[in-house]
């Protein structure tokens, strides 16, 4: 008698479920790679109980006939694949045909679906991998997929999912991957009713999508990456070093739009970020790695997340060399000179005869007492060039350190203000290069950053304030260009006082012009549409009750002039926002912001402050034994 024996197809189906088909996650992946591979251009997605209750799967793709929907069902039944061949040109997610007989195997299954303009439709119904019902049914646009009571039939393998959350965060993580592999398609997640993750098609703009997936917070610090050599594109965005994470399920690296988990490619990731990145945190990436899909073996996998490369060095180098050049381009590192290295302080004339005039009071000052203010002694002489660039605030705390920090009204007549508080021909900015050269040493009340400044110095610089110069004339510029407000994921409804909402529908061609949308919402509450990127994420009453006050009379001209104040509002709301988040990166950008910013036009909280004491003023005041006699 034989002992080898045909396995029945119920039996293959369900042991290739065990391969395909690992939890929801798996069949919300496999059924949305369909839907894309038949040109959906918007997917929906609504589960029941993390998936396990029912997955459904509606698109608006080209559908099938009654014989299409019957094959369908059939083990290694394809439309993807013809010829040998073909197997080694793959462009689609889906090939084997094994998904849909795997999925319908160990559920109750449905399938309704129908071709463009038929005056029919079909409906196939598969209960734990029975023979299936087809029938004609109303015809529809594009196909839905209903997957109900998953593993029911095989308790075995339903006994090891997870909890309920569990189960939905890796459904929904696998749309996730879905979606920004493919911007240009329209996707919604529901569970239960509620939305959990809506996104219309962004392809003018990834970093909508990006955002939507990940989160508004990793909006503003998006980085685009490109890099192209023989035979590899690399394309994506990476989040700069301030926005990490704790853990690397922010690294999505996808081949041909298929999203892979690649030890080498996110070796390569990690070391582009290590000297960039604190221990224990993890980059934000989005990559699309594009080569000849005759050049990379796709069919390695059970659930196709593992490829090989014919040439895995040149690949992995590619994305190293991508991510490394735009990491090096980036704002966070500071201004770069035509060598590649930090560019060198111009050390003017005029400079070192400032620092020199005030040393030489500093010398005389007793011990204990604040450091002398400079005073117009100390400036140059009148057709001498640009100013001194010594940007000290009065003190307001004396100590023996004599650092402090005073608003513009407590300037004492005869000292010289602080960098913003210009006077004509009196220290009216600093010498250029100045901030860029600075390097950060630490934070000082969570909010000075206290730094090495040239010649030796020590500088403290008032984080609000600097931000709120650097935002106030990027907004200036914006105002200048006459750009329009550009929609964002980013909305708002905020209910507000009466005189306030009605101020701001008044105002509306001038907010426009500030960069924000407001309509009305009923009654007194407005709907933020836009707002500047640098706003994204801010107190959006606090900002539209300011800009209720900041707003000039209806009919004025809209220029810088008429909407200085409501610029000014803006600064000082966007500083506010971005202060808390001012990372060691963040402030050497601000620095390379400052170097190119006006100081004359003043900000709602006066100056740039910044204190600076020389190296041999801290030295003269160290408490030192007397030498040992040798």
């Amino acid at each position: 008698m034989a002992r080898i024996a045909r396995l029945t197809d119920v039996l293959i189906n369900k042991i290739a479920a065990g391969e395909v088909v690992e939890r929801p996650a798996s069949v919300v992946k496999e059924l949305v790679e369909n839907s894309i591979d038949a040109g959906s251009r918007t997917i929906r997605v609504a589960l029941e109980k993390g998936g396990l209750g029912r997955i459904t799967i509606s698109d608006d793709g080209h559908g099938m006939g009654m014989e299409d929907a019957r094959l369908c069902l059939e083990r290694h039944a394809t439309s993807k694949l013809r010829e040998l061949d073909d197997l080694f040109t793959i462009n689609t997610k889906g090939f084997r045909g094994e998904a849909l007989p795997a999925i319908a195997s160990v559920s109750r299954f449905t399938l309704h679906t129908a071709e463009p303009g038929a005056q029919v439709g079909t409906k196939v119904v598969v209960e734990g991998g029975s023979d299936p019902l087809v029938e004609e049914a109303p015809p529809r646009v594009g196909t839905v997929i209903s997957v109900e009571d998953l593993f029911y039939n095989t308790p075995a393998r339903r006994k090891f999912m997870k909890r309920e959350s569990t189960e939905l965060q890796h459904a929904e993580e696998a749309v996730i991957r879905l979606a920004l592999a493919h911007p240009d398609v329209a996707f919604f997640v529901e569970h239960g009713g509620q939305q959990l993750f809506t996104s219309p098609a962004s392809p003018g703009d990834p970093r909508e999508r990006i955002a939507a997936a990940l989160g508004p917070g990793v909006h503003p610090h998006l980085v685009p990456v490109e890099e192209r050599r023989l035979g590899v594109s690399v394309t994506g965005h990476i989040a700069s070093p301030e926005y990490t994470l704790p853990n690397a399920r922010g690294i999505y690296t996808f081949v041909n739009r298929r999203y892979i988990r690649d030890r080498g490619l996110n070796s390569a990731v990690q070391r582009a970020f290590q000297e960039f990145l604190a221990a224990g945190r993890q980059p934000v990436v989005v990559l699309f790695i594009d080569v000849d899909p005759r050049a990379v073996d796709v069919n390695v996998h059970p659930q196709k997340q593992e490829v090989r490369f014919s040439d895995a060095k040149g690949v992995v180098d590619t994305v190293h060399a991508a991510i490394s050049r735009a990491l090096r381009a980036a704002p966070w590192l500071g201004n770069k000179g035509e060598g590649g290295g930090p560019e060198q302080p111009r050390q003017a004339a005029h400079y070192a005869m400032a620092v020199e005039r005030f040393l030489t009071r500093a010398q005389e000052a007793t011990w204990g007492a604040p450091l002398p203010l400079p005073g117009t002694q100390d400036a140059p002489v009148p057709g001498g060039g640009p100013v001194s660039s010594l940007p000290f605030a009065p003190t307001s705390m004396p100590g023996p350190s004599g650092l402090a920090f005073a608003p513009a009204t407590s300037l004492l007549p005869g000292r010289v203000p602080a960098f913003g508080q210009a006077q004509p021909q009196l220290n009216e900015a600093p010498p250029p290069g100045y901030f860029g050269a600075l390097r950060p040493m630490g934070v000082l009340g969570e909010r000075f950053h206290v730094c090495e400044g040239p010649g030796g110095t020590l500088v403290v610089l008032d984080a609000h304030a600097a931000l709120e110069r650097a935002r106030l004339m990027g907004f200036q510029r914006m105002v200048q260009r006459e750009e329009a407000p550009v929609p964002t994921l980013f909305g708002a409804t905020v209910e507000l006082p009466v005189s306030v909402a009605k101020a701001l529908v008044e105002g509306r061609e001038a907010l426009a012009r500030l960069g924000l949308e407001v309509e009305p919402f009923g009654g007194t509450t407005l709907a933020l549409k836009a707002v500047p990127p640098s706003l994204v994420g801010a107190d959006a009453r606090a900002l539209l009750e300011a800009l209720a006050r900041a707003l000039p009379p209806p009919g004025s001209a809209l220029d810088v002039t008429t909407l200085a104040e409501g610029l000014r509002v803006l600064a000082c709301h966007a500083a506010r926002h971005a202060e808390g988040q001012l990372s060691e990166g963040k402030l050497r950008a601000l620095l390379g912001e400052l170097d190119a910013a006006d100081f004359h036009p003043t900000c709602i909280h006066g100056t740039v402050v910044v204190l600076e004491v020389p190296l041999l003023e801290l030295e003269r005041r160290a408490l030192r034994p007397p030498s040992p006699k040798i």
